[in-house]
């Protein structure tokens, strides 16, 4: 159904109500005027009638001539037909006819009237003249009181209706000239009521399209002033309720996006209402990948979609550690709790996932270290006391044998020592390092490295093996020279352990610009110039299962091995708090019977 707007209605309605209350006024005035005008007709009639009934008396009522000249002369000054009728109703004088010819009257109810002693009147069509004529008949009496005759007057009904034509005419222009100036008053009201309304309809129109910091502007009259005021207060309010929304949303957005644990809100169906970054890079999912899809359409894991069927059914938070079984096991704490709205009906579920695999981690080293201490610390002192047991129960009386159990005891004793003496240098590296990193200066590593040749090649010479030192000369770089020393030591000692005779083991030195640094070093993100020193062995070579975890304390490929060669299991955490001490990195490359490849990365700058 097709709408008209209000400008319409109200000039349509106005425009109608004009001219219904012109037509109403002009059809009672025609009526009023038509009903005056046949009023004075009729009296002016009447009084023509009385006239002429007060003279017929004075002709003889026996000279029909005379009367009907009379009704002639008067009716031709009158301009109205003047008719005498006898009691018997015979016609004795017309104004406009020979009475010898016309008929009898007596019927006539105006006539009847009259004869009676009234005034009748009547309004019909005349069969002699052929129109509509309004009669009116007064009695005439003779000298004795008696009736003798009727005068009638008449007055053709056209004379009226042309008389009332006239009026029309003027009171039709008169309308038509009111009903045009109030079609522009209705024009001009419409304008004025709807003006105002249109303003408003463009205002809504703009804050349906967000754009609430336009006014309306407030007309004069006081409904809609009330009306604009209240809407330009309810776009102000709007406008800074929205303001504070948007805030609270890039608040919420922004906090979110930076929280480290994943956030997943669901609703009752399980569709993803919200999943933020940290989430997205836990599932490998992209930006809004997931959002409106079915959990299990985006993340097939059945211990957390059992997970967040227990949240919508909790009335309580829920918590729950799962592991996601990957290339490397990840541990994910989980954190649920219900969705509710201001009813505190339950809409959906939020879960927070925490990942809590370095913590894992952390504390499996934490068991590893503990176990692995206390059977390293175990292994001597158990050998201390059987050889403390062994010389009390009588063996120092023997001098061969107390020397032997003696020197024993001073091997122990010695490993014990040098365990003490690592555990400490780690304290005191993991100190300097809560403070920001040993006291570097700029140092020669060619220096650093011949020391540490010079001082294993005799050991290295016992095994056959070639210790070659490759290194610039001018090669410079921030160091601490001892703790260098000692690391690279710790690496060349460990070659020399773990290398067959016959070969060769080689420490060289090489700076890299950042770019080779990033392509040689997977492990290092900094984008700076380093100094790489590396120590590569022919030996045995590890497995790629122990290269992540061979810098953890007491932590050993084949503990036997390592034992028997006299190591303490600290060397190579040492090696990796000396890297961290100079603000560097070390990693490792090997292959079963191949060898291995440390690199030690120290930052130039």
């Amino acid at each position: 159904m097709r709408r008209r707007s209000l400008f319409w209605r109200l000039y349509v309605y106005f425009l109608l109500v004009t001219v219904g209350a012109l037509a109403a006024t002009a059809w009672y005035a025609a009526n009023s005027l038509r009903k005056f005008h046949q009023d004075q007709v009729t009296s002016d009639l009447v009084a023509r009638a009385r006239i002429i009934a007060g003279e017929i008396p004075l002709l003889s009522v026996q000279d029909p001539g005379a009367v009907d000249r009379l009704c002639k002369d008067v009716g031709r000054m009158t301009l109205s037909r003047i008719t005498v009728i006898l009691s018997d109703g015979r016609v004795v004088g017309d104004s406009n006819e020979n009475p010898a010819v016309m008929e009898n009257h007596r019927n006539r109810p105006e006539i009847a009237a009259a004869l009676v002693g009234g005034t009748g009147q009547s309004i019909r069509y005349s069969d002699t003249l052929r129109r509509n004529l309004m009669y009116l008949a007064v009695p005439f009496r003779m000298t004795d009181g008696a009736v003798a005759g009727v005068v009638r007057a008449s007055l053709p009904l056209a004379v009226i209706d042309q008389a009332l034509a006239t009026f029309y005419r003027h009171v039709v222009l008169g309308g038509l000239a009111v009903a045009a100036l109030f079609a522009g008053i209705a024009i001009f009201l419409s304008r004025r009521i709807t003006q105002p309304v249109a303003y408003m309809r463009q205002a809504s129109e703009q804050f349906a399209r967000g754009d609430l910091n336009a006014r309306i502007p407030v007309p004069d009259t006081e409904e809609l002033g009330m009306l604009a005021r209240t809407m330009n207060q309810m776009a102000l309010q709007l406008n800074e309720r929205i303001r504070t929304m948007g805030l609270q949303h890039n608040e919420q957005k922004a906090v979110l996006a930076n929280m480290s644990e994943g956030v997943l809100a669901v609703d009752l169906d399980q569709r993803i209402l919200h999943i933020n970054p940290a989430a997205c890079r836990l599932f490998g999912l992209k930006p809004d990948e997931g959002r409106g899809r079915h959990i299990l359409e985006v993340i097939r894991h059945i211990a957390l979609q059992e997970f967040i069927g227990i949240t919508l059914n909790s009335d309580g938070p829920v918590e729950r550690d799962v592991v996601f079984r990957e290339d490397a096991d990840r541990f994910i704490q989980l954190h649920g709790a219900a969705l509710r709205d201001d009813a505190g009906a339950i809409i959906g579920g939020l879960v927070v996932m925490n990942d809590i695999t370095r913590l894992k981690r952390l504390e499996s080293l934490r068991r590893d270290f503990v176990a692995n201490v206390s059977h390293e610390l175990k292994t001597p002192l158990t050998t201390l006391k059987g050889c403390v047991e062994t010389l009390t129960d009588g063996a120092v009386a023997n001098p061969d044998e107390a020397r032997r159990f003696l020197g024993m005891m001073d091997r122990q004793v010695g490993r014990l020592e040098a365990m003490v003496d690592d555990l400490l240098v780690l304290s005191r590296l993991e100190h300097e390092s809560d403070r920001g990193g040993a006291e570097l200066t700029p140092g020669s590593v060619n220096d650093v490295l011949a020391r540490v040749v010079q001082a294993f090649f005799d050991r290295a010479a016992k095994k056959g093996i070639q210790l070659v030192l490759d290194c610039p000369d001018s090669l410079t770089a921030p160091i601490n020279a001892a703790l260098l020393e000692q690391a690279v030591g710790n690496l060349v000692d460990n070659a020399i352990k773990y290398s067959s005779e016959e070969t060769m083991i080689t420490v060289s030195a090489a700076r890299q610009e950042s770019s080779a640094v990033v392509a040689a070093v997977s492990a290092a993100s900094s984008d700076e110039d380093a100094v790489m020193i590396r120590v590569t062995d022919q030996g045995l070579g590890m497995e790629k299962k122990h290269l992540d975890r061979i810098f953890e304390r007491f932590y050993r490929v084949d503990p036997a091995r390592s034992r028997a060669q006299g190591g303490t299991g600290l060397g190579l955490a040492i090696v990796k708090h000396i890297a961290l001490a100079h603000r560097g990195s070390v990693t490792v490359a090997s292959t079963p019977g191949q060898g291995s490849t440390f690199t030690l990365r120290l930052p130039v700058t």
